[in-house]
């Protein structure tokens, strides 16, 4: 555990690194929204974590979604919708980052639309939104309030296009689906022009996307976690602690 002396101490040195950046990316995962009320998957009292009729894991899989697509939807309104959480100090600070110049772009595997609540433009999501919703055979849009007032009112609980009546699909990446090409194009193009890469709240252990680090050739690598990752070794700082608590220690000239 750090001391409050070492933590100012390192603090200060993220503020000298990022007046001195020109081109930051962020790369954040579940713990960047834990601090707004979102529940991560892997922590002691994460989605994994919970008892469910089946395990989480397999319920945010594309065959799951395929076969048992009601128990689905049950979790996925449940507890991967949170309509209600809003952006915390984390997206705050990274949007006024954006703001000023100094941060390029927002690379994210969250799903919670909290970076652009926040006013971030420049977001990456490499899992998808569940504000983007479409018709697995018309290709129509529905936002997410749509899908929780469908979930509701349908007798199984399924949200169906209201133009051909076929499913409706949450734009997300389950198990078993691939990672959006053009998505992961722009985040390698942002990380490897980048001065600085901060990555925070995130395990970096869910692939392909952690290994989009490797991409980084900048000066300096930071990383804000609560827990060990595997590229600590490699990061020019290192901090222990809460992602949005740090950053709302950064002053943004």
């Amino acid at each position: 555990m750090y001391t409050m002396e070492s933590i100012d101490k390192k603090i200060q040195i993220l503020q000298d690194i990022i007046n001195d950046s020109n081109s930051i990316v962020f790369f954040g995962g579940a713990g960047v929204s834990t601090e707004s009320g979102i529940p991560d998957f892997r922590s002691t009292s994460g989605l994994y974590n919970q008892e469910w009729k089946y395990p989480p894991e397999q319920i945010v899989s594309r065959t799951f979604f395929n076969h048992k697509c009601s128990e689905f939807y049950k979790f996925y309104c449940q507890k991967m919708i949170a309509l209600d959480a809003k952006p915390n100090s984390a997206h705050f600070k990274l949007a006024e980052l954006e703001q000023k110049g100094k941060l390029s772009a927002i690379i994210t595997q969250n799903i919670d639309g909290l970076h652009q609540a926040a006013g971030s433009k420049n977001v990456f999501e490499l899992h998808g939104s569940v504000h983007r919703n479409f018709c697995v055979n018309c290709n129509s849009f529905y936002d997410a309030s749509f899908i929780l007032e469908q979930h509701k009112i349908d007798s199984d609980g399924i949200p169906h296009c209201t133009k051909c009546n076929h499913i409706v699909k949450p734009d997300v990446v389950l198990y078993e689906e691939s990672l959006d090409n053009n998505t992961i194009d722009n985040s390698i193009k942002a990380i490897s022009k980048a001065d600085t890469l901060i990555i925070g709240g995130t395990s970096l252990v869910v692939y392909p996307a952690s290994g989009l680090v490797r991409y980084f050739r900048g000066k300096n690598l930071v990383i804000i976690n609560m827990s060990p990752t595997d590229y600590d070794k490699n990061s020019t700082l290192l901090i222990q602690g809460k992602i949005g608590e740090v950053l709302s220690r950064i002053s943004v000239v």
